[in-house]
């Protein structure tokens, strides 16, 4: 039997869905090992998740590298370090640049609440509301060097609550949290 793939998680804020997949790694449902929590926001919730769950933490501010390729450079050394297999974005609020792709090709994942290529970037769930879409959903898919625009891997619709970003949010939550680590664990292993 073959080693459990070894995952990196980049997320930049509250950090549900990296405990949803740290939780699934733990029950062995996802089939892989989360080896590190990459942040670019040393105060960002999903910190406490990784230090209680004792999953080691990396942490990168890009204004302090001089250039976002000398950031990146940093980036893959602690990976590399780690022996990271596969990169999984999380709620990561920054695009990766061509140093990070071009090292791990077709092997980064990134989940976004919405049914691409619907709403991409930031405040996906905002987006839907304000052009009155009835339904929205969850897209996982490959990272490519522009924004939400990787293939497609899985797709997921959730129905928009009229008027409420928060209540779609959370029934978004729910759904990302099922489908983000069904999908990994076809598609990583």
């Amino acid at each position: 039997m073959s080693a459990k793939p070894k995952i990196a998680v980049f997320a930049s804020g509250n950090g549900s869905n990296f405990e949803a997949l740290a939780k699934a790694c733990q029950t062995e449902e996802l089939g892989a090992e989360i080896v590190l929590m990459v942040t670019d926001k040393p105060d960002a919730y999903v910190c406490n998740r990784a230090q209680e769950m004792a999953i080691p933490i990396a942490t990168f501010q890009p204004k302090k590298f001089e250039s976002s390729t000398a950031f990146e450079r940093a980036v893959l050394k602690s990976l590399s370090e780690a022996k990271v297999e596969w990169i999984v974005l999380a709620g990561y609020m920054r695009l990766l640049g061509k140093t990070i792709i071009d090292a791990y090709p077709s092997k980064i994942v990134n989940i976004h609440p919405s049914l691409l290529p619907s709403f991409p970037g930031k405040d996906a769930v905002k987006q839907a509301i304000q052009h009155g879409v009835k339904v929205t959903g969850v897209t996982v898919h490959l990272v490519d060097e522009g924004m939400d625009t990787g293939p497609i891997i899985a797709q997921q619709a959730v129905e928009v609550v009229v008027g409420s970003i928060q209540q779609t949010t959370e029934a978004i939550h729910i759904v990302e949290h099922e489908l983000y680590k069904k999908t990994l664990a076809e598609f990583i292993s």
